[in-house]
């Protein structure tokens, strides 16, 4: 998926941005000529987790744009509030927010400690919401396709999806929620307000929590061109959506799926909250011919 340049001088705020699929959001923007904002928490290398906000910044530059990472801990009202003050400040306004930060715990009832709970609502839910609220006045104001996107699954009430790791399942489906609400609430203000979710397990650190390796996984690549593509349409008409990457990126014309492998050929693993086999997964042509790339089936909300 080709840059276009449309995000040029724009300014992007994104949380949990220093590594995985924000970062990669984050890189992909910069390549128009973006102004970024990385709002994460890593100053210090991990031992098991590279990456820094000042790593994922050098990152950014040096595809093109600009950027201001910040130190924050969007569990924090202060330190959210002072990072849209910093963007604002230096760049003059806030035309994009994606909420990308997430906790995860794959944890039943029982195994669930009441302080991983709240970490994850905390964060998933609580500030996806709150970070959505202080960078609002600012979308409002601007005249650049102002979008909202969360990176959340569809609303899927199957049982299953609860079943096993319920606490994290209300902490996701919180995200989406917040489409459901801010999208109509700011449909008179021209604000897209969207979510993206992979088909398949992406090869980040999340997916190691699973302990199925990253074989079976897409790089984080296929979230950023699919990002991309949604957050160049127009948000006065495109709102409300709840897309899965690979149909958004078959909509654009998209034809070579395999590039996006971690291992080229390997069997892929449908994620969370996709009511797809493993079996049927694997049957759809990963490269196509041209005028055979498919229709979307983004969710309506």
């Amino acid at each position: 998926m080709q840059n276009t340049g449309e995000l040029a001088g724009r300014t992007i705020f994104i949380t949990g941005a220093s590594r995985g699929i924000g970062k990669a959001i984050a890189i992909k923007c910069a390549r128009d000529g973006a102004n970024v904002v990385i709002a994460a928490k890593t100053t210090e290398p991990h031992p098991k987790l590279p990456g820094t906000i000042y790593t994922a910044a050098q990152e950014v530059e040096a595809a093109g744009g600009k950027c201001l990472p910040c130190i924050v801990d969007i569990r924090f009202e202060d330190q959210v509030q002072s990072a849209v003050e910093q963007a604002v400040q230096k760049f003059g306004g806030i035309d994009i927010l994606v909420n990308n930060a997430s906790a995860i715990s794959l944890t039943g009832t029982l195994e669930t400690p009441m302080k991983r709970y709240d970490l994850m609502n905390n964060i998933n839910t609580r500030g996806t919401f709150m970070v959505s609220q202080k960078c609002l006045p600012h979308l409002k104001k601007s005249r650049k396709n102002p979008h909202i996107l969360n990176i959340s699954p569809p609303l899927n009430m199957q049982s299953h999806w609860f079943k096993g790791h319920v606490a994290y399942t209300m902490a996701k489906y919180g995200m989406s929620m917040c489409v459901l609400g801010m999208a109509e609430e700011f449909r008179d203000d021209g604000i897209g307000v969207n979510a993206l979710w992979p088909r398949t397990t992406i090869g980040t650190a999340a997916i190691d929590v699973t302990g199925r390796g990253r074989g079976g996984s897409r790089t984080t690549d296929i979230m950023a061109d699919a990002a991309y593509v949604m957050l160049t349409r127009d948000g006065r008409s495109y709102t409300g959506n709840i897309a899965i990457d690979e149909d958004v990126l078959r909509e654009a014309g998209v034809r070579d799926f395999e590039k996006y492998s971690c291992v080229p050929g390997h069997d892929l693993y449908p994620d969370l909250f996709v009511d797809e086999t493993m079996e049927e997964l694997n049957k759809r042509p990963r490269v196509t011919s041209r005028g055979t790339a498919g229709t979307s089936k983004t969710s309506k909300l």
